[in-house]
């Protein structure tokens, strides 16, 4: 990030922009043409994915078992969605015949997923939810906030439409810009809606000008100046990208599984919980179930300033059940995970509480 300014029509950023689409189709285990950076956290690149795909009356069926599905219901639905929520307690996952179910019964034009909901620890298996939704003529759009890089995401081979992520969590890079994907049937989506006079309700995130900003073409037109990208957050965006790259796939996927079964077992060894069942547990962030008669937000305290540590408290049905505990990108070391917590049951320890 302390490399020097550059414009952003410079031919070094777009350059660099070209770099990162590359590394993100990498990451993303995609060929999409329009994988581009937007200029915001996460939830920006989010919104833009409903702002270009959701049409005024448009049926999202979102499959709500966490706190970001409902965050979708209040976003799509600003948007003009009617939205369709497929409930299930926090931290379980659907089957596919739930999903197909609600599609024969509500017929949806979208369905929303979190492959990794962030609020619970719990991964949603996909790999077959893309054929699912082509059945039922709907898109699939998915949050692979907590995911991207730190387990696999399989963009094409899954068949997902419309994805998106942020940079901050398996990827290691401060927050501000965030990955955005649609494939072609996303896109022919986009088409529609213009050819229709349906404007993008949203200037900032129209990914229609985006498009003649960002994505490039064969037939020699100029790019048009959209706004101003963040410069320094796109140099520590391709950095991240491309650490990643060096260490591979296959290795950050197995590394982040490795340290995560690793503090699975030195939890159980001492006494604690997880909220998520074993076999959808992500592997880059774990949900604890706060012990009886334990103060959750001491705990966190002393943590934060006796070992500099930071974890955070459940989100909406969970607050107050449950510790959310990342180890992901750099972080996903063993010997994090050990130090991680030694250091828990010497907050408790300060409660006067031994499991």
């Amino acid at each position: 990030m302390s490399l020097p300014q550059v414009g952003h029509m410079d031919a070094a950023f777009l350059q660099c922009a070209e770099e990162l689409k590359s590394l993100l189709r990498y990451a993303w285990q995609t060929k999409n043409q329009f994988t581009i950076p937007v200029s915001g956290t996460g939830s920006a690149a989010w919104e833009a994915a409903v702002a270009n795909l959701t049409a005024h009356g448009d049926k999202h069926l979102v499959l709500v078992n966490g706190y970001f599905g409902n965050r979708h219901c209040d976003m799509a639905s600003r948007y003009g969605a009617n939205i369709i929520p497929l409930k299930k307690p926090w931290g379980q996952v659907y089957d596919m015949d739930e999903i197909d179910k609600a599609c024969k019964e509500h017929k949806p034009d979208m369905i929303w997923v979190a492959h990794a909901e962030t609020s619970t620890g719990a991964c949603q298996p996909l790999d077959e939810i893309g054929e699912l939704a082509k059945k039922h003529n709907a898109l699939v759009m998915a949050d692979t906030v907590t995911s991207i890089g730190g387990l696999p995401v399989l963009v094409d081979e899954w068949g997902l439409d419309a994805v998106y992520a942020g940079g901050q969590k398996c990827l290691s890079c401060p927050p501000g810009i965030a990955p955005l994907t649609f494939n072609d049937r996303a896109l022919e989506k986009m088409s529609q809606r213009a050819a229709n006079g349906d404007v993008v309700k949203n200037w900032y995130l129209d990914m229609n000008m985006i498009k003649a900003y960002l994505v490039t073409n064969d037939f020699g037109t100029p790019r048009v100046y959209h706004h101003t990208a963040p410069i320094s957050m796109a140099f520590a965006f391709r950095e991240a990208l491309q650490i990643l790259a060096e260490e591979s796939l296959e290795k950050s996927w197995a590394r982040h599984r490795e340290t995560a079964e690793f503090f699975w077992d030195q939890l159980t060894h001492a006494g604690f919980e997880c909220h998520v069942d074993y076999e959808h547990r992500l592997p880059s962030l774990t949900t604890v179930k706060i012990p009886k008669n334990v103060d959750g937000v001491k705990v966190v305290t002393h943590l934060r300033e006796q070992f500099h540590i930071e974890i955070a408290g459940g989100l909406g049905d969970l607050n107050g059940k449950v510790w959310r505990i990342g180890l992901m990108g750099y972080n996903s070391k063993k010997e994090n995970a050990l130090i991680l917590v030694s250091a828990l049951k010497d907050a408790l320890k300060a409660q006067n509480i031994v499991l």
